[in-house]
């Protein structure tokens, strides 16, 4: 990352032009994320500007050829005798040559370089199969012009490569859309930066951010970096990263993802994550590496397709040999062989789990979903039991004040709650942490206060309008010899913490707090029961606190006072006793559970170890999502195995109509059989794209 200097460049723009800047994919936004990235979306980039010229050339190619194929039409004797004309003149046939040579070596050229290539590395495929066919098309008809009884194939050998032509545009234009979506997320990052410093705000590039840098986000604009607000508060639009369609409110002390979009209030925030430390260099690298791998469906899919390319040579040969071996013509049993060849290109298989893969890794990682193992996600499908650690993944890992009860009638609620935070304000305990919450909640303001103490294991105390405030637990009463005031029976102790408050010696009230449970467990538990996979609650707090938490969301069961290196046990067993088993945690704890399990998965508010060693990591950190991600998974196996069935179905009942079983009733052109294999092929790239992660 390049160091400010006295090379450091300002870009003074007014706002329309920086949001035009922050629109573009700027090569700012690739310095900026760091070296490993810079290549990441360089092979991004690389990637698609291969793909996109062949894209464009396999255009160009189509529409000279398709130019050059009607004069070939019209040349034609057979297209002559079917729609009534004559057109014969001397030295028509070398002009067809000329024209059909041209196609042929012009039009033909990337199959027959796909030819050498997959011969060279002695994998026969799809471009082996279709320049063995228009090469056998070409020599025939080549030898007819010069003396051999028969008809020529020029003009099939025109319409066959022109269609097959298309194909394969449709083809790379269908699976680039896949990884546009990560170009997307590249592009995310705006391109000028207001940057604070020494106390004036200047306008700089991206790749001149540092950590720690205080940066001004106006409204409208997009968030530069991973930070912490220190001033403001606003909506922001994560949809792009995280798939949550609302914009959520964010002020002070919370955190932002470079790349989201700020809402109608203005933010000052101090930079947390620059280069490969963002989230947004995450995702990217772990997308693409995800894309990069191969799942079992697709080894097979591959598998299958290699020698469907074997057998179709086989049968295409088998084929000519039949039909010269019943005394047909010899055009007529090279035609059948060029037909079975065309038509039983398994191009729709070799692509079939392809695009699949390409498509859910992209749009998983758009909604919140971020796929590390391919083989670990389609096999979701097959989960029946989902282990769930409890502290923040199903509770929120934050104690929050769940009552608050006055011990003396000169005290409201509120004002115990005023008193309490009053003394914590200065305190970073996680207690103070929900106390301040509920008082930000109730929009009531903080008492003068003074004189702080912390009393280790104990509480605090400190002056609040001039008297003497402590909050504490039980163990401030047990040192001082004094009995705990009454707590109510309806409070179970081993499930909530309890607070008291003492002004003056006096205990005037108590707060309960309790690591909250999340909003959407209660659904994602009933939704794995429809499902018909069972939940189990996997914690190191004691029984009361995990009976009463699994109960609440009518889990199938808990395991209580589990220590960190008992998990990955707890785990094996469940597996022993023949569960397919997914994991979720947030913890560096669970990261040998998580590596353990059939299926790991990471909340994404939790460690970076944890996330390593999963699976799949639930960037919203929502258990609602665990959910999403075994139904996507069901839905994308789904696709993959429709693709699958339409590609080998297509060829099972082709092959037979392409070698002439039905004939003289129907017979197979090889320019049909050059359509129905493009169709196939632009049908599985179409289901492909149909996949949608549904929330």
């Amino acid at each position: 990352m390049q160091h400010r200097g006295k090379d450091h460049k300002h870009v003074h723009n007014d706002m329309h032009e920086t949001e035009a800047k922050n629109s573009a994919h700027d090569l700012s936004s690739k310095q900026y994320l760091g070296g490993p990235f810079v290549k990441t979306t360089d092979k991004i980039e690389e990637h698609d500007a291969h793909k996109g010229h062949h894209i464009e050339d396999f255009l160009k190619r189509f529409w000279i050829c398709t130019a050059i194929s009607l004069p070939v039409l019209l040349l034609s004797h057979m297209i002559q005798q079917w729609v009534g004309i004559k057109l014969d003149f001397e030295g028509d046939k070398y002009v067809l040559l000329l024209l059909g040579s041209f196609i042929y070596f012009y039009g033909g050229m990337p199959f027959l370089r796909g030819l050498f290539n997959e011969l060279k590395r002695a994998e026969p495929g799809m471009m082996t199969l279709i320049a063995v066919a228009i090469s056998a098309a070409y020599v025939y008809s080549v030898a007819i012009v010069f003396g051999l009884p028969g008809m020529d194939f020029f003009w099939e050998l025109a319409t066959l490569i022109d269609i097959m032509l298309l194909g394969h545009w449709l083809e790379i234009r269908s699976g680039m859309a896949a990884s546009r979506a990560l170009e997307s997320l590249v592009a995310l990052l705006p391109s000028v930066v207001h940057l604070e410093k020494n106390g004036k705000v200047v306008d700089t590039t991206l790749q001149d951010l540092e950590r720690n840098d205080i940066v001004h986000i106006r409204p409208g604009e997009k968030i530069p970096a991973d930070g912490r607000i220190i001033e403001g508060d606003s909506y922001i639009n994560e949809s792009m990263l995280t798939g949550e369609s609302l914009p959520i409110k964010k002020s002070v002390n919370d955190n932002l993802i470079g790349g989201a979009i700020n809402g109608d209030g203005f933010l000052k925030i101090r930079v947390t994550g620059t280069g490969k430390e963002s989230y947004l260099h995450k995702i990217v690298s772990m997308v693409q590496t995800a894309q990069g791998v191969k799942s079992q469906t697709q080894n097979l899919a591959n598998k299958v397709a290699r020698w469907l390319t074997l057998f179709s040579l086989s049968v295409g040969l088998m084929t000519f040999i039949v039909w010269l071996v019943n005394g047909s013509s010899l055009s007529f049993a090279l035609e059948r062989m060029v037909t079975v060849m065309v038509t039983s290109c398994p191009h729709a298989l070799g692509v079939a789990i392809p695009l699949v893969v390409s498509v859910s890794t992209s749009l998983a990682a758009t909604h919140g979903l971020l796929i590390r193992n391919r083989t670990a996600f389609e096999n979701a499908r097959n989960i029946t039991t989902v282990i769930f650690d409890k502290t923040g993944t199903l509770t929120k890992g934050s104690h929050e004040v769940q009552q608050i009860l006055s011990l003396d009638s000169q005290y409201t609620s509120d004002e115990i709650l005023q008193y309490a935070a009053s003394v914590q304000q200065y305190s970073e305990h996680y207690i103070a942490r929900g106390i301040l919450n509920k008082l930000k909640q109730k929009q009531l303001p903080l008492l003068p206060s003074g004189t702080f103490y912390y009393m280790q294991g104990i509480g605090v105390s400190a002056t609040v309008n001039d008297k003497k405030v402590v909050i504490a637990g039980p163990n401030y009463f047990r040192e001082r010899q004094i009995n705990i005031p009454n707590v109510p029976e309806s409070i179970n102790r081993s499930i909530y913490t309890v607070s008291f408050l003492l002004i003056d010696d006096y205990p005037v009230g108590l707060i309960t707090l309790a690591d909250s449970i999340r909003d959407t467990a209660v659904q994602a538990i009933a939704d794995l029961k429809k499902m018909q996979i069972k939940s189990y609650l996997l914690t190191g707090d004691n029984e009361n606190i995990a009976a009463a938490v699994a109960a609440e969301l009518n889990m199938d069961g808990y395991m209580a006072n589990v220590l960190p290196h008992e998990k990955q046990q707890k785990v094996q067993q469940f597996q022993k006793s023949g569960e397919v088993i997914a994991m979720t945690g947030d913890g560096v704890n669970d990261a040998p559970a998580l590596a353990i399990a059939d299926i790991g998965i990471a909340i994404g508010s939790g460690t970076d170890v944890a996330a390593e060693t999963a699976d799949i990591i639930l960037v919203n950190s929502d258990p609602g999502d665990v959910v999403n991600m075994i139904a996507f998974g069901k839905a994308t196996y789904s696709k993959m195995i429709q693709n699958l069935v339409w590609a080998v179905g297509y060829n099972v009942i082709a092959i037979p109509l392409a070698a002439g079983v039905l004939y003289p009733a129907f017979i197979l052109s090889p320019a049909m059989g050059a359509v129905l294999m493009s169709i196939s092929t632009i049908i599985v790239a179409i289901n492909a794209r149909l996949l949608r992660v549904k929330k």
